[in-house]
């Protein structure tokens, strides 16, 4: 019989060999992720500036929908730093990806948690919002699928920042038994990081205050601003993987939408080739579609097929462990 502990060494050492033959063939592209980065935060200050001058209603549209293409980027660039691929170096790597969480606003350590969790529990019933269970609540399911839909789930990402500091003790699985996914998000939470989270919320509830203050951004006008991000990121969480296959590697698919949106947002719609190989930097995704051909599909179709709602299902999929998706370069997280 094969030890638990002994098992999980050899599972550990076998990824962080797959991670450094990968990185061998597909190295990360530092210098311009670096580049990548440094744009993004120009563009975003522009757009903050814009808002603090922005007096009719057309300019705040257009800063909505400008913000949700340039959040989205930005959200792809901490994505990179989630799986440890926007700097080598794991330290360079994980400050870059706490500051450009910041913009989001979220704690990055507490994203990147619930991002890589997302990667094992994928199609699983711990993950399956379109669908419900014996003993499931099926307005509940309803409701949290509707949430996903219309930039709900994005609020509460940004209200973690304040509950993370205000009631610490709710981040407990027995709070949180109604709802199978967030329990098993729980459960996952590496309680070592969460001095981590808190300080990463505090500084984040502190830049976004700053930024109001200083562009003299009043709150209504900053919030629809961010809320052409927020809806936009919440409406695409869950579109790559609503009636897939229920398996945690292929269980999503690559879908299209501007082409030169898709460049922007660094190839975040390859996403069945992402999950097959998620240590595989965003650059190369396009030329691996070339060596696994797989139809891209309609982003915008298959968000309006999503409306449709959760289905009942007898059908069970068990969570499938794998260390590579619960680590970064082989490393607790």
């Amino acid at each position: 019989m094969i030890d638990s502990y002994d098992f999980a060494a050899r599972v550990s050492a076998s990824v962080i060999m797959i991670i450094m033959t990968n990185r061998k063939v597909y190295p990360i592209p530092t210098t311009l992720n670096l580049l990548i980065v440094c744009s993004q935060i120009v563009c975003y200050f522009a757009v903050m500036l814009a808002t603090s001058l922005a007096t009719q209603w057309w300019q705040i549209g257009f800063l909505f929908v400008t913000f949700a293409i340039l959040g989205n980027s930005i959200y792809s660039i901490i994505h990179e730093a989630e799986h440890g691929m926007l700097h080598p170096n794991r330290t360079a790597n994980d400050v870059l990806g706490v500051l450009m969480a910041f913009l989001f606003p979220a704690p990055f350590h507490l994203i990147r948690q619930g991002h890589l969790g997302h990667h094992r529990r994928n199609r699983s019933d711990d993950e399956a919002f379109d669908h419900y269970f014996d003993g499931d609540h099926a307005w509940l399911k309803w409701l949290i699928l509707y949430g996903i839909l219309t930039g709900f789930y994005w609020m509460l990402v940004v209200l973690s920042n304040f509950a993370v500091l205000v009631v610490p003790f709710l981040f407990k699985r027995r709070f949180f038994e109604f709802d199978r996914p967030s329990a098993a998000f729980m459960d996952a939470l590496n309680p070592r990081t969460f001095w981590l989270i808190q300080v990463e919320a505090m500084l984040a509830i502190v830049f976004h205050s700053v930024m109001m203050w200083s562009f003299d951004i009043p709150a209504w006008r900053y919030a629809i601003v961010y809320f052409g991000f927020g809806y936009s990121w919440s409406a695409m969480q869950y579109v790559h993987h609503f009636g897939t296959e229920r398996e945690v590697l292929n269980g999503a698919r690559n879908l299209r939408f501007i082409g030169w949106i898709d460049r922007v947002w660094l190839y975040h719609n390859w996403h069945l080739l992402h999950h097959q190989r998620p240590n595989i930097p965003w650059i190369y995704l396009p030329r691996l579609s070339e060596q696994q051909p797989a139809p891209r599909e309609s982003l915008v179709w298959h968000y309006l097929r999503m409306w449709r709602g959760p289905r009942y299902t007898t059908t069970r999929i068990q969570e499938q462990p794998s260390q590579l998706f619960s680590t970064v370069d082989g490393q607790d997280v």
